[in-house]
């Protein structure tokens, strides 16, 4: 009997699309009014079921509406989305996505999620370009020499840098740039590629779990809550270093198993598969790093610490940091004297190398459009906000922890659950009194708890750029979920008692 293989990142969303597609029609369909502020005429607009009412921008109207948000909230543009409208729930007209939705999903999410895919096949661009050049090659075998022996710094150097960015300006898709360059430094280092690919994701995934001052999941949360960012800071500090130092600890021990003996990684048995990806790994000779490839590698490395500058300090989003690639990859072209033929060859066959990738972020994106566009996304959000009556404050913590858990499936932008449904869930704390601080809490830690196993995040596309399996991912990082679940829930308990 041949040994059944598991499925594909694509199967797998196509799969979990499927299934959505049918909880549309077992699932009532059902919406929150919601309420925007418009800058050019200072005013909201109610959309009630595709009705709009446009009222005066007060703390009064606010009040009205049981949103307990201060108005410069909204006027100095901290809440730019919709926010959901407590008590404002109602049935409406299904809408079951079948067949013919669930065909036209993926074509779907592809065309909402160009920016994303754009950025993705100029980062594969860039990449082909450089390798080209032989640039990695050097850089690799110079790494390698200098960090003989000291390898494990590697490992938490990369992964407490990416938990920074995480929990400070909510790194995440841009990591997908990182995969193809740092695994192979991981693998020259005699680790798998499991560790490099840890490194970069987990620490992506702690560092937003424990954010601190991100102002697309700590920041617009709390406005959205009406509390001030800086209410819990404290305790999520706390949480972000020990969460971190657990990831880390986690990593090194599965890395040090590896470079003890090979046979003990997971994916052993993809080894040489894994490497004949990576260009830069196929030389035996040691390439000699030129003044010219240091050139390419510090315009290379230029390219990351202007998008991360860009996207924190200066409001860069996606057409800005594809623009940064683009220059790069321009200026690196030019450095190598490459005529424009080359250029173009290798920058198209960089771009293809990710197309696999690219896809898997598109089909991830239909899934989410299936779900709104079945209307059911507040109906879950309405059944959950029950759930937490008349609970003990240990135990609300806890639970409000594992329902934004379930719904960051339904949900997975950060900012979207959070305009959602912070207006709706955070009053419950004053019901069971404790402060809204704990619900914004319970929405990080139960998003980020989920993000690492969440097929519709982006796990799925960075394990398609070493061609890793979910399978194996899951056997890898279930051990540091449960643990992280498990401190989690200790904090949470601890924090509404103290």
């Amino acid at each position: 009997m041949k040994k059944l293989k598991f499925p594909t990142a694509q199967t797998i969303l196509l799969i979990i699309a499927a299934m959505v597609a049918l909880l549309t029609w077992v699932i009532p369909s059902g919406k929150f009014d919601t309420l925007a502020y418009s800058k050019d005429t200072n005013s909201f607009t109610i959309n009630s079921q595709g009705k709009t009412t446009t009222i005066e921008a007060t703390q009064a109207s606010l009040d009205n509406l049981q949103i307990k948000i201060p108005l410069e909230k909204f006027t100095n543009g901290d809440i730019w989305k919709p926010i959901g409208i407590p008590n404002t729930y109602k049935k409406v007209e299904a809408n079951p996505q079948g067949m013919r939705a669930f065909i036209m999903s993926p074509v779907k999410g592809i065309i909402e999620a160009a920016d994303i895919i754009i950025l993705v096949l100029f980062i594969g661009g860039l990449i082909g370009i450089v390798n080209n050049t032989g640039a990695f090659e050097g850089g690799i075998s110079w790494l390698s020499k200098a960090l003989e022996g000291k390898e494990f710094l590697l490992i938490i150097i990369v992964t407490f840098l990416v938990a920074i960015g995480g929990t400070t300006f909510g790194l995440a898709e841009e990591t997908i740039a990182f995969f193809p360059i740092l695994i192979p430094v991981f693998i020259a280092a005699k680790y798998d590629a499991l560790v490099g690919l840890a490194c970069i994701f987990i620490g992506s995934a702690i560092g937003t779990m424990a954010s601190t001052i991100n102002p697309f999941s700590t920041i617009i949360a709390s406005d959205a809550a009406g509390i001030n960012w800086t209410t819990g800071l404290y305790g999520r500090l706390i949480m972000f270093f020990l969460s971190t130092s657990i990831c880390i600890i986690y990593i090194l021990r599965y890395a040090q198993k590896v470079k003890s003996d090979p046979s003990k990684s997971i994916i052993f048995d993809q080894k040489e598969e894994i490497e004949s990806l990576f260009s830069m790994l196929k030389t035996d000779s040691a390439k000699k790093l030129t003044t010219k490839l240091k050139l390419v590698l510090f315009v290379f490395t230029l390219c990351f610490i202007v998008m991360i500058y860009g996207v924190s300090m200066l409001d860069w989003w996606f057409i800005e940091m594809t623009s940064t690639f683009l220059v790069g990859a321009i200026l690196i072209g030019i450095i190598v004297e490459m005529n424009e033929t080359k250029f173009v060859d290798q920058f198209v066959k960089g771009a293809t190398d990710l197309l696999g990738v690219a896809f898997i972020i598109g089909i991830a994106r239909g899934v989410t459009i299936l779900m709104n566009d079945g209307l059911i996304s507040d109906t879950l959000l309405y059944y959950s906000s029950d759930l937490t009556n008349g609970m003990n404050k240990g135990l609300f913590a806890n639970m409000m922890t594992f329902i934004y858990s379930c719904l960051s499936f339904f949900i997975p932008s950060s900012s979207g659950m959070a305009v959602l449904t912070m207006p709706i869930m955070s009053p419950l704390a004053d019901g069971v009194g404790v402060g809204r601080e704990i619900v914004v809490n319970a929405y990080q830690y139960g998003m980020g708890l989920f993000y690492f196993i969440n097929p519709t995040g982006l796990i799925l596309a960075s394990l398609a750029i070493v061609k890793v399996g979910f399978d194996k991912w899951l056997k890898f990082v279930i051990p540091l979920v449960v643990i992280l679940i498990v401190v989690t829930m200790l904090f949470m308990t601890t924090s509404v008692y103290i």
